[in-house]
């Protein structure tokens, strides 16, 4: 006998399938009475629900708009045009592909089009912020792994929390007095990106040394659409990566923003190099994204901003060590917490799950050189863009780094806490920044019968 979910034996396929809904239930159920600060995440709209549940779903539309190795896409094709068109008015791009099924994805889609194997592509570390897709081959990393390149890491400064632009034109200047190949491809931005990154100071530096420059905005997205953090396209860089789902809050997915002359390369990379099928209903609930984000964006990514500086000087205050404190703390939505001197992050994110406050532990940029982990983090990392969905502002963020204090520092009893928390939660059911917003947050939609 097979054993099944929690250990039953041998449950008939009736009992498999109610435990699947009746799990789906639960989870909808918890995150209704709890904080969410993971910095990936976001909630979508009701109205992007409904997309993502459309026959879509069911549907192929191998290659571009009006160009389909499949028949019956007459309605896709529109939609997905739209989607393009929109993604282009919000990012104020030449260029827009949105069939990227997810921000490594479109990554990998960059890497294609600009790069051989072998080539050296330049980025932060990961513990520096930098994403695993970024990675190196001996860490499993994308970058490596898929396309064989060589990394070479950007300087990064502690303190600022952000890349070194002298040390690291110092580095490029070693690699030619050294007869070492040159970085082909550059890539700004990453998965924790508490301020804008130096692109106006070193895109035109790394063009004159022959590179690709391109900038993944996958958590930052929302606020560059929002006007609330830098422009890469505008400052310079020849592409743009995003997720579709973190400070924007469409479905999971990526895309790809670039200036016209990229086009056609761009276009190969995606299909059939990277991608076939391209998940249609994902792509029609990115064009309701956009549309929320080109009405609501400005006043949401404003928001976001302030709930992000708040949280951080409130939780300084109360004796945590905020990173970033002398560029002030954040100018996006994430704050990256040293609780190396209370316990390992993993410690920390277990504590505060168990009283229903959802966060993650991260690598702080100095952790590799202490010896510790993944496992072993001696950060946490917040993001405030979900929260500020629900309607939370600056009051919120007070409450919320109280909760964390009294449960971190102050060694309160975490079932009282996550009672509080659930109580808390209660004013806040609604999601805001959206066309249509009858239905609640985290309501569960049943279909069936």
């Amino acid at each position: 006998m097979v054993a099944g979910v929690n250990g039953e034996q041998g449950m008939k396929p009736i009992e498999y399938y109610n435990k699947v809904f009746n799990l789906l239930e639960e989870h909808h159920r918890w995150f209704q009475q709890s904080i969410p600060l993971i910095a990936s995440e976001n909630i979508s709209s009701p109205a992007v629900r409904e997309a993502v549940a459309s026959d879509f779903g069911n549907r192929y539309a191998e290659g571009f708009p009006k160009e389909r190795v499949y028949a019956g896409c007459r309605y896709i094709d529109e939609v997905e045009l739209l989607c393009m068109e929109m993604a282009r008015e919000l990012f104020k791009a030449e260029y827009a592909d949105v069939r990227p099924v997810s921000g490594v994805n479109a990554n990998i889609a960059v890497y294609t089009a600009f790069t051989q194997p072998n080539d050296v592509m330049m980025s932060l570390s990961i513990a520096s912020g930098g994403h695993i897709s970024f990675g190196k081959k001996q860490f499993s990393g994308t970058a490596g792994s898929v396309k064989n390149l060589e990394i070479e890491y950007f300087p990064f400064d502690y303190e600022s929390m952000n890349i070194d632009v002298e040390a690291t034109k110092a580095k490029i200047g070693e690699r030619l007095k050294a007869n070492q190949p040159l970085p082909r491809l550059v890539m700004f931005g990453g998965s924790v990106l508490p301020f804008p990154h130096p692109v106006k100071e070193l895109t035109e530096f790394f063009h004159e040394h022959g590179a690709t420059v391109c900038y993944d905005a996958a958590h930052v997205a929302g606020l560059i659409g929002g006007g609330q953090f830098q422009d890469p396209l505008q400052e310079g860089v020849d592409v743009m990566t995003i997720s579709t789902h973190k400070t924007l809050f469409g479905p999971q997915g990526g895309a790809i923003l670039s200036k016209a002359n990229h086009q056609e390369a761009l276009k190969k990379a995606v299909f059939p190099a990277t991608v076939s099928n391209h998940h249609l209903h994902h792509v029609a609930g990115k064009a309701v994204a956009f549309a929320e984000m080109l009405e609501f964006g400005k006043d949401y990514a404003r928001q976001v901003v302030e709930n992000a500086q708040t949280i951080a000087k409130e939780l300084y205050d109360r004796g945590f060590k905020v990173l970033g404190k002398k560029s002030g703390f954040t100018r996006s939505h994430v704050l990256i917490v040293d609780v190396s001197e209370i316990a390992y992050g993993s410690v920390i994110e277990r504590l505060l799950e168990d009283s229903n406050i959802i966060l993650n532990r991260n690598l702080l940029p100095y952790d590799i050189k202490f010896g510790r982990h993944y496992d072993t983090t001696g950060g946490i990392r917040i993001g405030v863009q979900e929260c500020t969905r629900l309607g939370m502002k600056r009051d919120e963020m007070r409450q919320i780094a109280e909760f964390i204090e009294r449960l971190v520092l102050k060694n309160e009893d975490k079932e009282r806490i996550r009672e509080e928390v659930v109580e808390f939660r209660k004013r806040f059911q609604k999601i805001h920044y959206a066309f249509e917003t009858a239905t609640e947050a985290y309501e569960y939609l049943k279909i069936r019968s």
